[in-house]
């Protein structure tokens, strides 16, 4: 096994078992992939090394939203995808996931998303905070429910948080103007 580069994995979450299925078929080659049918099985299926989840709103015997809550209950550092076929509304607004995608996708839509999710798990906390906002924003704006109080409070968090994360990157793009690059001629 050494040299073996390890893959990423990938939990699809959908209560349609053939759809569940095609998500395999899509990111089986680039990615290691558990398939769930259900809240418990999505999860028993759970662990540390689960970097992504893809997760389907309305299942019947756990909604999305329940095991979303239980993921990050337990603890859990992976990226989450809400994959539905639920319009979103301002409900979404303080679900902590990553990502908003209405069904139906494409293979190029899942591969896409997979690929930004693990992208987006390098940066710091607050950047992730920032992406999510702006996802939860897209798809509010998509589906036309943007005349809300929550919808404005949600453009005044990202904005605070768009505000803090520039502050930072200032901060270290000054600080590290003044660093010493090792290897380099004095």
């Amino acid at each position: 096994m050494s040299g073996e580069q390890t893959r990423h994995t990938v939990l699809a979450v959908d209560d349609e078992p053939d759809l569940a299925e095609l998500y395999r078929v899509y990111l089986d080659g680039a990615y290691d992939v558990r398939i769930a049918t259900g809240g418990e099985e999505a999860l028993s299926k759970m662990d540390d090394s689960v970097e992504v989840v893809l997760l389907d709103r309305r299942m019947p015997d756990m909604s999305g939203h329940e095991i979303l809550e239980q993921i990050h209950a337990a603890g859990y550092d992976a990226r989450i995808a809400m994959l539905t076929a639920v319009e979103p509304d301002v409900d979404i607004v303080d679900m902590p996931f990553d990502d908003y995608k209405t069904k139906p996708v494409t293979k190029e839509d899942i591969l896409t998303l997979v690929e930004v999710l693990l992208h987006r798990a390098n940066f710091d906390e607050r950047s992730q905070e920032f992406f999510a906002l702006a996802s939860k924003k897209a798809a509010l704006e998509a589906s036309g429910a943007t005349d809300s109080e929550e919808y404005e409070d949600l453009i005044e968090k990202m904005e605070a948080v768009r505000i803090e994360v520039d502050d930072t990157l200032d901060r270290l793009s000054a600080r590290d103007a003044f660093v010493e690059v090792p290897g380099s001629v004095p």
